[in-house]
C-alpha cells in the first residue's frame, strides 16, 4: 500500500522514491495540483480527504494541532513506517541483561550475533542538546561493526541501508511525538530542557515526548536516561544517569582518557557506554580522533591571538548553558539572542549571574533578554547585530577572556540557517585587524 504523504519534504520524498513513486503529497507550499518527475501527486493541503486515505505519514515537523494531522485517520511517523511492525517476542530479543563480573552494580548488555535479523539493531538518540554530536560519535565507534546513520541527523530511514546490521538514529522530539508503534533496542536520551514550545505546546509534553519509546520498548531492551524525569511505565532495562561519574562508575569507563570537555565530555562517555553494552569495548584512542561539525563549541583565534568560540550551533538553552559552563574560567563576552521559540531564558541568567561576563545582544529576542539582564543585574550591551556585536568585542576583548557566540535561540530572524550565523561570525573575527 502506498502511503499519503503530508508535506513535500526530505522525509516524504524520500519514501515516495522507496515505494517506486505514484504517490500522493499534500503539502502547504503547493497552490495549485501538479505532478512530479516521479509521477507524484502534489496537492494543497486543504485538499486532503480522511476518507480517500488508508494511511498517512507525516513530515516530522508538522505539528499536531496542523489540519492535516488533525484529519488524519490512519497516522504514523516514518520509524512506525519503517520499524513499526519489528517482532520482539521470543526468540526476538537481541539484548540481554547479566551482572557484570567486575562490578556488581553494572550490568552488561550483549548483541547476539547468532541471532537471525530481519532487520538493523536500532539505537535512538534523543535529547535537547548534543543529538548529532553524540549519533556521530556512536557511528564512528560503530563505523568498522557496519553501523550506519540517520534520522534528523540528514539522511532519511528510507535511504539507509537495509542489510546494515546497525541503524544508529538521531531522533528529534518530532518525529518521537507521531512515533506509536516503532520502538528501539537501545534509546539513549541525552539531558533535556524545555525546547521547542511554540511546537509542543508546554514543558510537560516535550518531555513526555521524549519519553514516548519507553512505553512500546520490551524487557530486555535497554533505556539509558537522565535521572529525576517522571518516567512511564515500561518493559525497557532503565538505566538512569546523573553525572559523568556515575557513567564511568557503572559502565567501567575512564574519563581521564578522552580529550574532551563540558558537554562533549558527557556526549563521549555516553557514546562509549552504548559500545561497552553491546560489545564490552571502549575504544579510547578511537573516539579521540573524532571530528566534531563545525559551529559547535568550535574554537579559533583572531590576528591577535585572542581565542573566539563558534557555538552558533546553540540554538537551545541547554546547549548555551553547557558552552557558558566551558569558559567559567575566564571572563567571559557572550553574544546571545535570536527566535528562542518562546523558551523562558531564566535558568540560563541564573547560570551566569555569577560569572565575569558581559552580554551582547542581537535578534529578536533582544527585549527578553534586556529585562532578565536587568533583573539578574548582568552587564548587557544591546548590539541589534551580530556584525556590531563582533566590533563592540573587539575593543575590550584580551588574551585572558574569550569571546563566545552561543545563541540560545535559532538563526531564522536574521540568518538563513545556523552554519550561516556561524560562518558570518568567523568571517567577521578573520576580517578583525
Amino acid at each position: 500500500m502506498k502511503p499519503t504523504l503530508f508535506g513535500y519534504g526530505l522525509t516524504t520524498k524520500a519514501i515516495a522514491k522507496k515505494v517506486g513513486g505514484g504517490c500522493t503529497f499534500f503539502d502547504d507550499n503547493c497552490k495549485a495540483p501538479y505532478i512530479d518527475e516521479m509521477g507524484n501527486h502534489i496537492l494543497p493541503s486543504e485538499m486532503f480527504d480522511p476518507n480517500k486515505s488508508a494511511l498517512e505519514v507525516t513530515t516530522p515537523s508538522l505539528p499536531p494541532k496542523h489540519p492535516l494531522i488533525q484529519k488524519a485517520k490512519h497516522l504514523m511517523s516514518e520509524y512506525d513506517y519503517f520499524l513499526g511492525k519489528k517482532e520482539k517476542g521470543k526468540g526476538k530479543t537481541l539484548i540481554e541483561a547479566s551482572q557484570s563480573d567486575a562490578n556488581h552494580n553494572a550490568s552488561l548488555f550483549t548483541l547476539h550475533s547468532s541471532l537471525e535479523r530481519q532487520m538493523p539493531f536500532t539505537i535512538w538518540i534523543s535529547g535537547t542538546n548534543g543529538k548529532t554530536t553524540t549519533t556521530q560519535m556512536l557511528t564512528h565507534l560503530l563505523k568498522d561493526r557496519g553501523a550506519v546513520s540517520g534520522g534528523n541527523i540528514g539522511t532519511p530511514l528510507a535511504e539507509l541501508d537495509p542489510k546494515a546490521p546497525i541503524w544508529v538514529l538521531e531522533t528529534s522530539s518530532f518525529t518521537l511525538h507521531h512515533t506509536h508503534t516503532a520502538s528501539p533496542d537501545i534509546y539513549l536520551l541525552l539531558p533535556i530542557t524545555p525546547d521547542h514550545l511554540d511546537w509542543h505546546g508546554t514543558p510537560e509534553v516535550y518531555a513526555a515526548d521524549k519519553l514516548r519509546p519507553l512505553l512500546t520498548m520490551k524487557e530486555g531492551e535497554l533505556a539509558l536516561v537522565p535521572k529525576g524525569l517522571d518516567l512511564p511505565k515500561t518493559d525497557a532495562y532503565v538505566v538512569e544517569y546523573d553525572s559523568n561519574t556515575f557513567l564511568c562508575d557503572y559502565f567501567g569507563l575512564d574519563q581521564t582518557k578522552l580529550n574532551y570537555k563540558g558537554a562533549f565530555l558527557q556526549d563521549a562517555l555516553l557514546a562509549l557506554a552504548i559500545t561497552k553494552v553491546l560489545f564490552d569495548t571502549t575504544d579510547y584512542d578511537l573516539l579521540n580522533h573524532f571530528e566534531r561539525d563545525a559551529h559547535r563549541q568550535e574554537e579559533f583565534t583572531d590576528a591577535k591571538g585572542r581565542l573566539w568560540v563558534n557555538d552558533s550551533k546553540a540554538t537551545n538553552l541547554d546547549a548555551a548553558i553547557q558552552a557558558v559552563k566551558t569558559y567559567t574560567h575566564t571572563p567571559i563576552h557572550l553574544i546571545l539572542g535570536g527566535d528562542d521559540k518562546g523558551v523562558d531564558l531564566t535558568p540560563l541568567f541564573e547560570t551566569i549571574a555569577p560569572l565575569n561576563i558581559t552580554l551582547y545582544s542581537i535578534g529578536a529576542n533582544s527585549e527578553k533578554i534586556k529585562a532578565l539582564s536587568e533583573r539578574f543585574g548582568i552587564n548587557l550591551k544591546e548590539a541589534g547585530t551580530l556584525k556590531r556585536a563582533v566590533a563592540m568585542i573587539d575593543k575590550v576583548h584580551t588574551n585572558n577572556s574569550t569571546a563566545l557566540l552561543s545563541p540560545a535561540a535559532a538563526s531564522f530572524d536574521q540568518f538563513n540557517s545556523y552554519k550561516h550565523r556561524g560562518e558570518t561570525f568567523v568571517s567577521l573575527v578573520k576580517a578583525l585587524s
